[in-house]
C-alpha cells in the first residue's frame, strides 16, 4: 500500500480544494465560479455576517476579489438566459449546491436531519401542511412570516384548524427537507420558500437515484473535494451515516476510484481520489472563513496543518482564546496566523479586533502578506481601509504592515 507524507497530503488536499491554481488575472466571470464549484461542489450557508456571509467567503479565498452577484444569480435567479446553478439543500449543513446534486441528496443515502423532528406537527396538522403548501403555490416565493399572515387572516382557520404560528415555520421546514418546498430566493437572509417544481428542472426533480448509488456518487464528490482523506472524512462532506459512508467507500476502492493510501502520523486508513494531483508546491495566500471547506472538519485541519482551530461564537468572551469570528490565514500551503475580524460598516472599516501568529513563523513577511490580502477583502467588502487592534503576538507587526 503507498504510504504519504503529511506534506503530499496536504498539498493534495489544497490542490483538490483549488489552492493549486492562480487567482483569475481579471474579473471572475460565472466560468471561474464554476471551475471553483467544480472542485469543492457545496458552499455552506451560515447566518452570521460579522464580516461576510460564509457562502460568499469561500470563492474570496480561491478567486480574489470578485462580484458576489455571481453567487446570487447562480442561486436564486430565474432567468432563461443564465439557468439557476444552485439550489439549497442540506449537505453538509445548509448549503448550496449544484442543481444537478438535488437528486443525490434525495436518493435516500443521508439519514433526515433535524426537520424529521417535525413529523409530529406535521401529522397531527394534515390540514395546516395542506394550507401552506397552497399558500406557496398562490403567493411563492414567499417567507414563511407571509404565510402565518396570511393564513392567520382566515383563508383557512376554522373549527378544528386553530394552529400555533410558531408551527408554520416549523412546517415550512419540513417541507424543504422532504423536498416537496425550496429556496425561490433570498430577501436579505430570509428564506422565500417555492414549490420545488418551480424551483428546478423537470429533468432534475424527474431523476431517481437509489441510495446506494446516491452514497457513491455523495462520497466520490467528497472525495474529488478533498484529494485524501479517511473514510470519516469523507462522509462528514454531506454528513452520511456510518454505515453508508464504509460501504460506498468499499465499493469505490472496488470499482477503482479510490485508492487506499497511508499517510504519515495519521491514525486512521486513508483514501485517495485516483485523479488527485499533488503539486511540487503550493504558493499564494488566503484568508479562511470558519465555514470553508478547507477547515470546517477541525480534526482534519489539525492533522492536515497542525493547527488546531475551534470556532468561538459560543464562548463567553472573557473564555475566548483568538475571537468571536476568527479566519485561518493560509501561506503558500501552510496556515501560519489567525485573525479575529469584524466589517465595521458604520464607520467604513474592516476591524482586526486580534491577530496571531503560529509558532516558529516569520512575523514580518505573514505581516506583510496578511496586510495585503485584508486590504484586498476590505475594498472587496466597500471599506475604505483596515484597522488593527491591540490583541495577539502578531497585532503590532500587521499593524504597521497594514499603515
Amino acid at each position: 500500500m503507498r504510504t504519504m507524507s503529511e506534506a503530499i497530503a496536504r498539498r493534495t488536499a489544497l490542490a483538490a480544494q483549488g489552492f493549486a491554481d492562480p487567482r483569475p488575472a481579471q474579473a471572475p466571470t460565472r466560468r471561474h465560479l464554476g471551475r471553483v464549484l467544480s472542485r469543492i461542489r457545496l458552499l455552506q450557508l451560515d447566518s452570521v455576517n460579522v464580516a461576510v456571509r460564509a457562502h460568499y467567503a469561500p470563492l474570496f479565498a480561491r478567486l480574489g476579489a470578485y462580484d458576489s452577484a455571481l453567487v446570487d444569480e447562480a442561486a436564486w435567479s430565474d432567468s432563461a438566459r443564465r439557468p439557476r446553478l444552485l439550489v439549497e439543500y442540506w449537505a453538509h449543513e445548509a448549503s448550496l449546491v449544484p442543481v444537478d446534486d438535488w437528486p443525490l441528496l434525495h436518493s435516500g443515502a443521508k439519514r433526515p436531519g433535524w426537520w424529521r423532528n417535525y413529523r409530529p406537527i406535521v401529522d397531527a396538522n394534515p390540514r395546516l401542511t395542506e394550507d401552506v403548501l397552497s399558500v406557496v403555490k398562490e403567493l411563492g416565493p414567499v417567507g414563511a412570516g407571509t404565510i402565518e399572515r396570511t393564513l392567520a387572516g382566515g383563508v383557512t382557520r376554522g373549527p378544528g384548524a386553530w394552529w400555533d404560528r410558531s408551527e408554520v415555520k416549523k412546517v415550512c421546514e419540513w417541507l424543504f427537507g422532504t423536498g416537496e418546498l425550496s429556496t425561490g430566493t433570498r430577501r436579505g437572509f430570509e428564506r422565500m420558500y417555492d414549490l420545488t417544481e418551480r424551483v428546478l428542472p423537470a429533468e432534475v426533480l424527474a431523476r431517481r437515484v437509489d441510495p446506494a448509488e446516491g452514497a457513491r456518487e455523495l462520497v466520490t464528490r467528497a472525495a474529488t473535494a478533498l484529494g485524501v482523506a479517511t473514510e470519516p472524512d469523507l462522509r462528514d462532506y454531506y454528513r452520511l451515516g456510518p454505515e453508508a459512508g464504509r460501504r460506498a467507500v468499499a465499493e469505490l476502492v472496488d470499482a477503482g476510484t479510490l485508492e487506499p493510501v497511508l499517510v504519515s502520523g495519521w491514525r486512521q486508513q486513508a483514501y485517495r481520489h485516483v485523479r488527485a494531483r499533488t503539486p511540487r508546491s503550493i504558493t499564494g495566500r488566503a484568508l479562511l472563513c470558519p465555514f470553508d471547506p478547507l477547515i470546517w472538519e477541525r480534526d482534519r485541519t489539525e492533522r492536515l496543518f497542525g493547527f488546531r482551530y475551534r470556532i468561538e461564537i459560543y464562548v463567553p468572551e472573557p473564555k475566548r482564546v483568538h475571537g468571536y469570528y476568527v479566519f485561518p490565514f493560509l501561506l503558500d500551503g501552510e496556515l501560519v496566523a489567525r485573525v479575529d475580524l469584524k466589517a465595521d460598516r458604520g464607520r467604513g472599516v474592516l476591524r482586526v479586533p486580534g491577530a496571531f501568529a503560529e509558532p516558529g513563523v516569520p512575523h514580518g513577511r505573514v505581516a506583510v502578506e496578511l496586510a495585503a490580502e485584508l486590504r484586498l477583502m476590505a475594498d472587496w467588502l466597500g471599506l475604505s481601509g483596515v484597522e488593527v487592534g491591540e490583541r495577539g503576538d502578531l497585532a503590532g507587526t500587521l499593524r504597521a504592515a497594514a499603515g
